[in-house]
């Protein structure tokens, strides 16, 4: 009996059904903390074993090397794009859940307390998928467009707008803009515009249109030494220093009385110009100074008749206030043969004024044919070597002494005696067939043996007269040495 009793004991003990007690809640209190010990304990084998241990993926691939990682991040964005694909596809009849997204840290990471959560995981992924894109009010896109007037691309500046300003190419529109910016009283935009302008514009054109914008200029000016683009400062002081200076010496042009152009000349010549500007305006009162002496002495002789070329020619203008060249003309005109002391000699303005050489003869050849002097057209070109041997010589080519002796109406002996000197068989040719020089176009052809186009030429002279005995007695003598 009592055996038996025992055996019912033990099978009652050894089931994992009991009966109810009052203890039983003490028992799983019991069996909590039982469970947080184990879990502390697993916790000491992973930290144990961590460094001992390689931690590998299915694929068998170094958990948390950089291709895995690589792996893991695909599938994650894999896996909620698959995700967001079948909540969109299920429509409102249910919610769709929103996906896991597969963590890239190992086990041991997460029992020691290593997970760090980036930006993206604390940011809400699931509305960031899911919830509807809003779109931007269609005026902002605009922004970007280029069919902006400059008005209205400056008012939009003016609020902090984005505004391309590349679509202004034009110089035009360009300073349009510019004006615009300058119109609405607000420096920020007018300095955006102005690096815009120094960005695009040559220095000239920009510093000659800031010239009459006043405003602009100034704005530019703080910019650039605000920035420190010294270089570019000084070139833009400089210029508005020139324009000053040139401005002023412009102002002789309103002076109408001599004397006091004369005297305001003379004062321009301090003025802080370059080397070259500065011996412009010296040669320019040297010259003012020349024609007035010059202008007195003709007026005395030509009032009191005492020169043959002032009756004959009577002077047509003053010399006063003249060109460099128109008073070389003049000069080889009336006083030709004076001597190189005085102020009227052509070779004294020559010397004076540095004028070159192929200027001086263009001028004085024309001057003197103009007069029909053929004497002095001669001498202008006769030149004699150190064994006085002479020889003409043209540095301007006597192809163009020609030209300018035909316009004077020089006659053809004189025409002839310059054709000839012309070296180009060519233009030779030309010229003298053009201005019938015919002795010339004779000879050439005699020259080049060309029997063909000496016949041919004799139809172009006059029958029975001496070019064209000529012709006939060159060929004559042509066929003779030809047997």
């Amino acid at each position: 009996m009592s055996r038996a009793r025992a055996d019912e004991e033990e099978y009652w003990h050894s089931s994992k059904f009991r009966a109810f007690t009052f203890d039983d809640e003490d028992d799983e209190l019991s069996q909590l903390k039982e469970s947080k010990r184990a879990v502390n304990s697993l916790r000491d084998i992973v930290d144990d074993d961590d460094d001992d241990l390689e931690r590998v993926s299915w694929s068998g691939e170094p958990v948390g090397s950089i291709s895995w990682s690589i792996k893991e991040t695909a599938s994650s964005s894999t896996s909620s794009l698959e995700g967001r694909d079948s909540s969109l596809q299920k429509g409102s009849s249910s919610y769709a859940a929103f996906p896991k997204q597969v963590s890239s840290y190992s086990l041991s990471s997460l029992f020691k307390g290593e997970l760090c959560l980036s930006p993206s995981a604390l940011s809400d992924t699931g509305v960031k998928n899911y919830a509807p894109e809003l779109r931007r009010p269609k005026a902002d896109y605009k922004d970007y467009s280029s069919d902006w007037s400059p008005k209205d691309t400056v008012r939009r500046m003016q609020r902090g707008k984005v505004c391309s300003l590349e679509r202004f190419r034009s110089l035009q529109d360009k300073l349009v803009l510019l004006d615009e910016a300058v119109a609405g009283h607000d420096g920020n935009v007018i300095t955006a515009v102005l690096i815009f302008l120094k960005r695009t514009l040559k220095r000239e054109i920009l510093f000659r249109e800031l010239e009459v914008r006043q405003v602009a200029l100034c704005h530019l000016i703080h910019f650039l030494k605000e920035t420190g683009e010294q270089k570019l400062l000084l070139d833009l002081l400089s210029f508005f220093s020139l324009s000053f200076q040139l401005s002023q010496y412009r102002e002789h042009l309103n002076i109408q009385d001599v004397e006091k152009r004369r005297e305001f000349l003379k004062g321009c010549i301090g003025l802080p110009f370059s080397a070259e500007d500065t011996s412009h305006i010296q040669d320019h009162y040297t010259l003012l100074e020349r024609q007035i002496i010059i202008e007195a002495n003709d007026r005395h002789l030509e009032t009191a008749g005492q020169s043959e070329i002032f009756r004959k020619y009577p002077r047509k203008a003053s010399i006063l206030n003249m060109p460099l060249v128109t008073t070389l003309f003049y000069s080889c005109f009336y006083h030709y043969t004076e001597a190189e002391g005085t102020f009227s000699s052509p070779t004294n303005l020559k010397k004076t004024f540095k004028i070159p050489d192929k200027q001086y003869v263009l001028t004085a050849l024309a001057a003197r044919a103009k007069l029909r002097a053929w004497d002095d057209v001669d001498a202008l070109f006769t030149t004699k070597n150190w064994l006085g041997y002479t020889k003409k010589k043209a540095p301007i080519g006597f192809h163009r002494v020609v030209e300018i002796l035909q316009r004077n109406n020089a006659p053809v002996q004189v025409l002839q005696e310059y054709v000839r000197l012309v070296e180009d068989v060519e233009t030779r040719l030309n010229l003298g067939t053009k201005y019938k020089c015919h002795d010339v176009v004779i000879e050439t052809y005699k020259d080049l043996k060309d029997r063909i186009q000496l016949t041919a030429y004799k139809c172009k002279v006059e029958r029975g007269s001496a070019e064209e005995e000529k012709i006939n007695s060159i060929l004559n003598n042509m066929v003779r040495n030809a047997y």
